[in-house]
């Protein structure tokens, strides 16, 4: 059995996903820094998990986990602004 070296590799961009309220749209993805294709590939994606859902739907806290994953095989560090303060993240 070989040993498999697990790669901390460093994030290739970050993006902030900010709620802003129960009014259409509710969600924004902003990119901080990194490739710019790469970031609105995620923000496309995001916004098709998010686009209905307030940030109180059940269905966003599995959403919020696919996206969290998805973030992860980008490379990409994600902010969560949920625009309460216990939740920042």
């Amino acid at each position: 059995m070989s040993d498999v070296a697990v790669e901390n590799r460093e994030p290739k961009a970050h993006a902030r996903i900010v709620y802003h309220g129960p009014v259409s749209p509710h969600w924004e993805v902003y990119g901080d820094w990194g490739d710019r294709q790469t970031l609105d590939e995620f923000r496309a994606r995001v916004l098709a998990r998010l686009v209905l859902l307030p940030r109180d739907d059940p269905q966003f806290r599995r959403n919020r986990e696919r996206i969290v994953r998805d973030a992860e095989r980008a490379l990409i560090s994600i902010e969560w602004d949920l625009g309460r303060p216990e939740d920042a993240s």
